[in-house]
């Protein structure tokens, strides 16, 4: 008796250039257990055709015609939270890649990717685990190294001791009471730490600082929940 196969990996591909767009289906609709779902040039194209087809993986831009492919991972998010977001771009500079980690995205890659690694890439994103190219993982450190200093540094960090030790529990999925419990703080006391991370850090989720966290890629998480 055979076995049931499982469902493949539903993508949805967004890219200006109709070349790459042509390429990466022909690659991935080869690649057992994917299936390319539908294509779009442009941020709003993408936006409607996620929410009607609700893909497993989106594979994004960052610079689409008529926006930011990080304004574009935002609006995906919010209307399919259950659909992950993988940056398939040419851009490596540091605020690029941070401020993708920050829309909710759960991957960053550049397009020089070979194919097995991009397949890789996709079952990791869609297993629920975040993921950036190795090759930006020390740029992105450093970046997030000027954002929180080690203790010491003249310099300010953005995040309050406190805030820095409640963001790693966000991270890990705990609610308000939980981290209250974990910190001995009050729930009220968590959630107005809470705002404040979201004001500095220019989000608005619960997820974007799970994928914030993740994008430390914990070099630099273990920093972040270090200070006493």
């Amino acid at each position: 008796m055979s076995m049931p196969k499982s469902n493949p990996i539903r993508l949805v591909i967004v890219d200006d250039h109709e070349v790459v767009r042509i390429g990466l289906s022909a690659v991935l609709n080869l690649t057992p257990g994917m299936k390319v779902v539908g294509q779009a040039s442009r941020k709003n194209e993408a936006k409607k055709l996620t929410l009607r087809l609700k893909p497993d993986v989106v594979l994004l831009d960052i610079r689409l015609p008529d926006g930011s492919g990080v304004d574009a991972a935002r609006d995906i998010l919010a209307g399919c939270p259950n659909t992950r977001v993988l940056f398939l771009t040419s851009f490596a500079d540091d605020h690029t890649v941070l401020e993708a980690i920050l829309s909710g995205a759960q991957g960053y890659i550049l397009k020089d990717i070979a194919s097995d690694a991009l397949v890789r890439a996709i079952k990791t994103v869609a297993s629920g685990q975040a993921l950036i190219d190795p090759r930006l993982t020390k740029n992105t450190l450093q970046r997030l190294k000027n954002v929180y200093p080690h203790p010491g540094q003249s310099k300010r960090p953005l995040l309050s001791p406190q805030e820095q030790r409640i963001l790693p529990l966000v991270a890990q999925g705990l609610t308000n009471k939980e981290i209250g419990t974990h910190l001995q703080l009050s729930e009220k006391t968590v959630k107005n730490y809470l705002a404040n991370i979201y004001s500095k850090l220019n989000i608005g989720r619960r997820s974007q600082i799970a994928a914030f966290y993740a994008g430390s890629f914990k070099g630099s998480g273990a920093a972040l929940a270090s200070s006493n």
